[in-house]
């Protein structure tokens, strides 16, 4: 059975947007999927960026290392936005909203996993689009999916994935792994 692709069929490249207090179930969610689809997409290309090349620090002190910074970065087809507590820092970093917007611009397809999905709303790129974003919370936690719609004027939307095209967002935690799967299948 042949799957139709909507984007580049020989060797898609994925940029993975990493901060401070990303979930670690994120980074695998994303990378770790990427990484076993390698042995059957040898031609797909997955980097971790961080603001500025360094090692982050994810929720609960786990170190991951990055490979690029922002600014060395090539235009990728997709650049994937992770989740975690860190998400309200990261919305409101300059650098990393402007390296969405310039993705966007530069046409590559955005994704994020879980509250990713905020940064991508701060960044100003999911008004009026249709977007999804962990909807779970524990007691006293804002919302995210409420949130969405609030901050980023987006058409929040309770769903696994929601795929706009150019967009694509998914939901909390293990779902990273339905969103991985959806692009990898979109892309390769």
């Amino acid at each position: 059975m042949t799957v139709p692709t909507t984007g580049p069929a020989s060797s898609p490249t994925f940029h993975i947007l990493a901060y401070d207090g990303i979930e670690p179930i994120d980074i695998g969610a994303t990378y770790g999927v990427m990484s076993m689809a390698k042995r059957v997409a040898p031609g797909l290309s997955f980097r971790v960026l961080s603001r500025d090349g360094v090692a982050v620090v994810m929720a609960n002190d786990l170190v991951l290392g990055a490979h690029l910074a922002l600014a060395e970065a090539p235009r990728p087809d997709v650049l994937l936005v992770l989740g975690g507590p860190g998400w309200q820092a990261a919305a409101e970093d300059e650098a990393i909203l402007a390296h969405v917007r310039a993705a966007a611009a530069a046409g590559a397809v955005l994704a994020s996993v879980c509250t990713g999905g905020m940064i991508l709303a701060a960044a100003g790129v999911l008004a009026g689009r249709p977007a999804t974003t962990k909807a779970e919370t524990l007691p006293g936690e804002a919302r995210p999916l409420d949130l969405l719609a609030e901050r980023g004027g987006a058409e929040a939307r309770h769903a696994r994935i929601v795929d706009d095209g150019d967009l694509v967002t998914g939901g909390g935690v293990g779902l990273g792994v339905d969103l991985t799967l959806h692009l990898l299948r979109r892309f390769c």
